[in-house]
């Protein structure tokens, strides 16, 4: 994106009225908690334990080394 655009966006920005620039805020931010929600979801289905448990017991048997 170049800076125009930026400057494109910024103007049509402050033109919104208070309303509108709520449910602007409101919509980058559901879209930017997007990714966060649907990791949740996988983590709360169980679609990583697997994983855990592996990494858990490579752990415990001292197939791990510090970072």
């Amino acid at each position: 994106m170049n800076s125009k655009s930026v400057q494109e966006i910024e103007r049509a920005i402050d033109a919104l009225t208070p309303e509108e620039r709520e449910e602007l805020y409101a919509r980058l931010e559901e879209h930017y908690l997007q990714p966060e929600m649907e990791l949740k979801a996988a983590i709360d289905a169980g679609r990583f334990d697997d994983r855990i448990a592996r990494a858990l017991a490579d752990h415990k048997a001292g197939r791990t080394e510090p970072l």
